[in-house]
């Protein structure tokens, strides 16, 4: 792995922010260390099969942008990954060779790119995002019930600096997907008049990588940072500072609590305690269920310029506490300590 110019500092030594409030570090449950427990079989993905595929059914959808669904969209061949309706997925979702400094034996991952991150082949000039998620709860026929404490984990390739995209803002994200009960605005009747009522909140906690050029900025040098979403309030704050390029190891528990807890370290091991970030209820939410998780990569939708490439490999799902009628590995992978 490159060291970025001239960043000294070492993730172990960083004072991570954290913004948990003490009343709520005192209510809220022990972490749980992304990893540990039962590895759900038929989800998420290794990369290994050589005819992997993704069918991208282009143009994608720009529901976001347009209210452009642009249907059918895009999945991949063994079925565990599709196109978000919202925003679209990336322009180039491919099967490559895995990146020196992997995990061992792994032979193949994943990278994913894009240039226009808004409508396709419509450059807006303005900073857009495409979704890439995981089939988690289709291919599961249920969502998983946060009582069963599930956590992911995946790994990340960073490229050397001099082959980012000359951007600053996030470059990527991996999130989330919750859902919790809480008062949503509903349209009703034939004025569409607005109203509050309790309904199934989704919303999509995670981490975003965070790149400030120097060309930009006016510093010495360039810097990239992870961006924590969200706080109680819903604002994203700034996380541990990125100092080396290559392999990187990120997750994410939820508790039964419904708290959600943030670890990051570089290189391709496992996740331990060392690697804790944050503890959040983001936007004040407790997490009842987990529908998936999902990648986003963003660029400038400038029309010249591609997004930073991004190599994904392992994703996984863990529950500490199963419930019956969910194919598992059969194994702990982990037990806390």
């Amino acid at each position: 792995m490159k060291r970025m110019n001239c960043w000294k500092a070492l993730m172990a030594c960083l004072v991570c922010v954290v913004s948990t409030t003490v009343a709520e570090q005192a209510d809220a449950q022990r972490p749980v260390v992304p990893g540990t427990g039962i590895e759900l079989l038929g989800v998420a993905d290794d990369f290994e099969d050589e005819q992997w595929r993704y069918l991208p059914n282009n143009p994608k959808s720009t529901e976001d942008i347009d209210k452009n669904q642009r249907g059918p969209l895009g999945k991949s061949s063994n079925g565990r990954w599709y196109e978000g309706i919202k925003r679209g997925h990336p322009d180039v979702v491919q099967r490559v060779a895995t990146p020196p400094g992997g995990l061992p034996g792994s032979q193949g991952s994943m990278l994913l790119r894009s240039k226009f991150t808004g409508i396709p082949g419509r450059a807006s000039g303005t900073m857009h995002q495409d979704d890439f998620i995981c089939n988690v709860h289709n291919r599961l026929r249920r969502r998983i019930d946060i009582s069963e404490a599930p956590s992911v984990t995946t790994r990340i390739f960073l490229p050397p600096v001099a082959e980012w995209e000359n951007r600053s803002g996030p470059h990527f994200g991996f999130r989330l997907g919750l859902e919790t009960t809480a008062m949503i605005e509903k349209e009703v009747g034939l004025f569409k008049r607005k109203v509050e009522e309790l309904g199934n909140e989704i919303y999509w906690p995670g981490m975003f990588i965070e790149f400030e050029s120097k060309d930009q900025t006016g510093s010495e040098n360039d810097y990239a940072y992870l961006r924590i979403r969200s706080n109680k309030n819903g604002g994203d704050f700034r996380g541990p500072q990125i100092t080396v390029t290559g392999w990187w190891t990120l997750g994410m528990s939820v508790t039964p609590d419904g708290m959600v807890h943030y670890y990051a370290s570089p290189g391709v091991e496992d996740l331990n305690e060392e690697d804790y970030i944050t503890s959040q209820f983001p936007y004040s939410y407790q997490a009842e269920r987990m529908r998936t998780f999902f990648y986003n990569i963003c660029s400038a939708d400038d029309g010249r310029r591609w997004s930073t490439s991004f190599i994904i490999d392992d994703p996984k799902v863990f529950l500490l506490r199963p419930k019956g009628g969910i194919q598992t590995a059969g194994r702990s992978t982990r037990t806390q300590r």
